[in-house]
């Protein structure tokens, strides 16, 4: 098993408000947009140093989303910016009407997205974003695992023509990707090649996958584990290449097992090879309050449970 080790941990948003800072810089026509939570955004150095490119919308977002969509008309880039929550199911009609039907070059960047969002409870914390978004036609969907990922994402779709849905957490989470990654939307990131099983994870549960590696590799379990941060356009090439290897697979999400990077696998296997699979996901379950630690362990996503649903689908081959 490679040996992933970190220095620091650090919220996922602040990797976004970070890399907004640089595009500041770097991208005249990239406009922010916030509806009332600049500072849970990270977005405040972008505005201080770029006030006549920021619109404060207040809580109206699908104000927000229609507003970012006449921007692109001029050739703007506008970073639509809210929680996860208010940005895909408050707001689902205006992105299908305003931004995905037309093709516009929106991006949707969102924090506070999953269980993780922790003490807010089940109201705030969307598992059924990624579904949603999966099914827009036009929408590319990225789900980065770590502050560097985030960082390195956020700046990529700043070049990508099209209307992007990026999503990332509240939480610390330790800090394990390269710092000068180049981030290639759609092209899946290899964690640990192995030749017993292959675990797809994405976002925070990839650390989890990480440690579930270390663990399994001790008592003798080769694990293959890829980082599949673009939910859509999925790689499915590299996810076949390894299941066909392996013969069976474990994947992991924070996102309801319905609809999310479990079912997007499962259709990619049904269509080319058929293989056993295990879904580390929240079963079809509204979350609660409660610490982001507490909250992966209620509901099944840690790295305990991936171990567990490695060795049953082992024995499922």
């Amino acid at each position: 098993m490679k040996k992933y080790t970190f220095t620091e941990s650090k919220d996922t948003r602040s990797g976004f408000g970070d890399a907004m800072t640089e595009l500041g810089e770097s991208h005249p026509n990239v406009v922010a947009l916030c509806a009332d939570l600049v500072g849970s955004l990270k977005i405040a150095p972008f505005i201080k140093n770029h006030p006549e490119r920021f619109i404060q919308t207040g809580i109206a977002e699908a104000n927000m989303m229609g507003i970012a969509a006449g921007l692109t008309i001029g050739g703007k880039i506008p970073y639509a910016t809210t929680f996860a929550n208010f940005g895909s199911g408050r707001v689902y009609d205006q992105i299908r009407q305003s931004i995905a039907y037309s093709d516009k070059n929106v991006k949707i960047a969102v924090s506070h997205a999953g269980l993780t969002l922790g003490e807010d409870g089940a109201t705030h914390q969307i598992l059924e974003d990624l579904a949603m978004m999966r099914a827009m036609p036009n929408m590319t969907v990225i789900n980065p695992c770590d502050y560097n990922q985030t960082k390195a994402a956020t700046k990529a779709v700043a070049d990508f023509e099209g209307p992007v849905y990026l999503r990332f957490g509240r939480p610390v989470v330790p800090v394990f990707t390269p710092a000068d990654q180049k981030f290639e939307i759609g092209k899946a990131w290899m964690v640990n090649e192995g030749k017993d099983v292959t675990i797809i994870a994405t976002g925070h549960l990839v650390w989890e996958a990480i440690k579930a590696g270390e663990v399994l590799a001790e008592q003798g379990i080769d694990a293959e584990i890829i980082n599949i941060h673009t939910i859509k356009p999925l790689d499915t090439a590299a996810i076949l290449k390894s299941v066909k290897k392996t013969k069976c697979v474990v994947t992991c999400e924070e996102h309801q097992a319905n609809g999310g990077l479990g079912d997007a696998v499962a259709q990619t296997l049904a269509k080319e090879f058929l293989a056993p699979q295990e879904y580390i996901a929240v079963n079809d379950s509204f979350g609660e309050s409660g610490t982001p630690e507490q909250l992966m362990v209620k509901y099944g996503l840690d790295s305990k449970n991936i171990i567990e649903a490695v060795k049953k689908v082992i024995a499922r081959k």
